[in-house]
């Protein structure tokens, strides 16, 4: 029978539920479990995908073209893994659900209500993905703080989980912030006391309580947060703050998690194949502190550093594959903030997806300043397309755009797909999930991946305009990636220059601490090498 951990968080918000929740998957990972997760966020919103990236953060796409929170994307990497859509549940998911069904007669004309109908319909959505594959424990995290209105029916729903999956089959995990008070000197605990007690008046006990903190706390500490909150002094976890996030599994396991859910679920670990050696040297290499290169991420979200979160972790997974510490600088594509002084202290740029004209010509600059000065460069989705449309320009169309930011234009060398047009729905015009890719030999692209075909994850409505393949590969443009049946460009390049790639996909989905996307490995060697030389000039002109 399939386990399960829930895991809710308490007084403040941006607690760190997910990491928290991924760690304790890495660790009963590392015993051999087959870990699953699932994220349920409390809004009404059907998906992540039009919520404003400067609110809610990055939109994390799955294979199957779910637009998720960002926290799926922390399951991927900590867990190696492949979630489906569905691992993502909100209310408005669960609402339409309830409301289609009503609306077929399936309640027989009963009056629809939040219990049991809501409820029932929250843990049919969370056993549906047990079914999927064959988990020996899924993580349920609920987003949010204990005591927000909109959580109530998720709680509910979790505490009927655990009254009929069994005492022995599910495990509440809080994670709540333990303050240090410098004018005091000291912890105060009465956060963790009133969240704990919050979530009890619901009537679930939580079995453990990670409390999170800037500084250890000690043992008197840690028995007092038992004794309040009703939990065995070995279920109080304290996970301080870290210097990389993939650190916190190490912090856990120090602490004895694995032990104590093993002993609460009666799991049956495999304690001669644990290891987190591995996990171990992936931290190590991570914060490896030289040599150095500093990536500047070209965009216009830079405000909150979490609406590019995959970008920089990934950023971070090549680097530690290359043994180098990658320092990421987020830089203002807004023409009228792009700085070009700061261009020069970059060893590569990136410039990733995005939607909307704001910032474009800051990117298209950038562009600009990677060929002009053979830096390497990297674009995403909207990257690439201002790579295509700078080159356009340089070589000409002196008005390529793309028909995104301008209608009625002479060049519109980025369109979007007559089927495309006809679709009304925000969400439902765009391509999304994983798609093949045929690669051409002898180009950059095919050196890096050494493979005919590759799948990559979508998420963007425009293309490459064909009409204008001819004149733009006259133009130097390499075009090194097509949908299986030539007619999408997925990959293009730049002749004679060190490294430009853009790619109409998002790599950034699919690589982890333990397998570094090949794209951002090539990408961070290209910077190193461009870093290297940059350094010997220097000291030819002294």
């Amino acid at each position: 029978m399939v386990k399960f951990i829930v895991i809710t968080g308490g007084v403040v918000s941006s607690i760190g539920k997910g990491i928290t929740s991924a760690s304790i998957g890495r660790i009963l990972r590392s015993h051999g479990l087959k870990v699953g997760a699932i994220k349920i966020d409390p809004y009404l919103n059907w998906d992540s995908g039009t919520l404003n990236p400067y609110q809610h953060g990055e939109v994390f796409v799955t294979y199957d073209g779910m637009e998720t929170d960002l926290d799926l994307g922390h399951y991927e990497r900590f867990l190696d893994v492949e979630l489906p859509g569905i691992s993502n549940i909100t209310t408005g998911k669960v609402y339409k659900s309830v409301i289609e069904k009503e609306r077929k007669g399936d309640f027989l004309g009963a009056c629809v209500q939040i219990i049991p109908h809501i409820t029932d319909e929250i843990k049919e959505m969370v056993r549906k993905t047990a079914k999927i594959e064959k988990f020996d424990v899924i993580l349920v995290e609920l987003g949010g703080t204990v005591g927000d209105i909109e959580s109530q029916p998720f709680l509910e729903a979790l505490r009927q989980l655990r009254n009929e999956e069994g005492h022995d089959n599910v495990l509440f995990v809080h994670v709540t912030h333990v303050p240090y008070l410098k004018a005091a000197g000291e912890f105060k605990t009465k956060p963790t006391q009133h969240s704990t007690k919050e979530l009890r008046s619901t009537g679930i006990n939580p079995d453990m309580i990670v409390c999170r903190s800037e500084r250890s706390i000690d043992k008197n500490m840690k028995e007092k947060i038992a004794h309040f909150c009703d939990v065995p002094f070995n279920a109080v976890i304290n996970t301080t703050d870290a210097s990389t996030i993939y650190e916190v599994p190490l912090l856990m396991d120090e602490e004895k998690v694995g032990e104590y859910i093993s002993d609460r679920l009666k799991l049956d670990l495999d304690t001669d194949t644990y290891k987190l050696d591995g996990w171990k040297e992936i931290v190590k290499s991570l914060k490896k502190e030289d040599p150095t290169v500093m990536i500047g991420v070209v965009g216009k979200y830079i405000e909150l550093e979490d609406a590019y979160i995959s970008i920089k972790e990934a950023l971070l997974h090549g680097g530690g594959k290359n043994g180098v510490k990658v320092e990421v600088k987020f830089v203002d594509s807004d023409v009228d903030y792009l700085n070009k002084e700061v261009l020069d202290d970059l060893d590569g740029i990136l410039i990733p997806g995005g939607f909307g004209e704001r910032g474009v010509e800051g990117k298209l600059e950038a562009v600009d300043y990677a060929i002009e000065n053979d830096v390497p460069i990297f674009g995403i989705c909207l990257g690439m397309h201002s790579m295509v449309i700078q080159i356009a320009r340089r070589t000409g169309l002196k008005n390529a755009n793309s028909s995104e930011f301008a209608s009625n234009l002479e060049h519109p060398v980025i369109d979007m797909m007559e089927e495309q047009k006809k679709v009304k729905n925000m969400g439902g015009s765009m391509r999304l999930g994983s798609y093949d890719c045929r690669l051409v030999e002898n180009t950059v692209a095919k050196s890096i991946y050494e493979q005919n075909l590759i799948k990559e994850r979508h998420r963007h409505r425009y293309e490459f305009n064909n009409e204008f393949r001819e004149q733009l590969v006259e133009g130097g443009l390499v075009l090194s990636g097509f949908s299986p049946d030539g007619f999408l460009v997925e990959i293009v390049e730049l002749k004679n220059h060190p490294w430009f790639l853009g790619c109409q996909f998002h790599p950034e989905f699919k690589s982890r601490p333990s397998n570094a996307h090949p794209l951002f490995v090539s990408f961070i060697k290209a910077a190193y090498e461009h870093s290297k030389r940059r350094k010997k000039q220097v000291l030819n002109s002294n």
